[in-house]
């Protein structure tokens, strides 16, 4: 089983989706995320077991089951105010009988249903909450629902990852203007040209890029031509975290008049100790 995620947004009906794409045996499923809740396509996990011209039977044949009727009115009645049990009731009577049919927009339309949404034009499909959609995935295959669960969980950790690394970089930016404050108030003479302050500026996040990494900004670019953007766009969370808390750290020595050579000695020490507490903690799951 191979993993894929892609990444978009558009706007319909004035209702902004996030739209991820997963592979699942050799399977492309669409993943959109409305009202901060994430809906997998049942439309295209149907796909993976008929030709595309056969996934909404295979969904109406899925849905008019006695079994899933009762699924899908308990998930409602737990995590839906608005759900009209009556009409459930309704519908759960009827199920099981030779003549009872019913399709998605039927049941969210009479039942007020929020676990399954209809979609049109593009992205167009069925969809269904993930504990829905996991259900679901028993119509296709145990095997296929197996592999579902686990390719939607590393989407989901990835994601995570993501957050919390931009997380950790925004953070480093807000310490590196207190960053550049200190060093606009304390070394930079007030006649200055903007090209000579900014020498200042490079500078001073040189020493920490030295103290942190071993090597100036400059350095970096020489060793890795083929990368764009900076050596701290490819620095990992915790040498982000490192950063940050250098940068405070950089910013009271220079408050404090201390020398630039006395401050790289200081702040590597700093960087040195912080990193490998950082790092047994990542080792014992403190810190992701």
């Amino acid at each position: 089983m191979q993993g894929e995620k892609k990444n978009c947004i558009y706007l319909q009906a004035k209702i902004i989706y996030l739209m991820a794409k997963i592979i699942v045996q050799n399977t492309e499923i669409t993943i959109l995320s409305h009202n901060d809740k994430d809906y997998i396509s049942l439309t295209d996990m149907a796909n993976g077991k008929q030709d595309e011209s056969r996934a909404a039977d295979v969904i109406k044949n899925w849905i008019r089951t006695r079994y899933t009727i009762e699924f899908l009115g308990t998930w409602e009645m737990i995590h839906n105010p608005n759900f009209k049990v009556v009409e459930f009731d309704h519908f759960r009577m009827q199920a099981g009988l030779p003549n009872f049919t019913l399709s998605a927009s039927e049941w969210i339309e009479r039942t007020n249903a929020i676990g399954i949404i209809v979609k049109r034009g593009r992205y167009g499909g069925t969809y269904a909450f993930k504990d829905i959609a996991f259900e679901f995935g028993t119509a296709i295959s145990v095997t296929f629902k197996l592999y579902l669960i686990e390719e939607f969980q590393r989407m989901k950790a990835d994601e995570q990852k993501q957050l919390a690394w931009s997380a950790k970089r925004e953070l480093s930016k807000i310490n590196y203007r207190i960053h550049t404050d200190a060093i606009k108030s304390n070394l930079i003479p007030a006649e200055v040209t903007r090209e000579q302050a900014a020498m200042k500026y490079a500078e001073e996040a040189d020493v920490l890029n030295v103290a942190m990494f071993g090597m100036t900004a400059k350095q970096w670019r020489d060793a890795n031509p083929e990368l764009k953007g900076n050596i701290r766009d490819y620095a990992t969370i915790n040498e982000l975290i490192c950063l940050s808390n250098m940068e405070n750290i950089n910013a009271v020595l220079i408050n404090d008049g201390m020398p630039q050579g006395e401050r790289l000695v200081k702040l590597n020490q700093i960087a040195i100790q912080q990193m490998q507490v950082l790092e047994n903690n990542e080792g014992r799951k403190l810190l992701k």
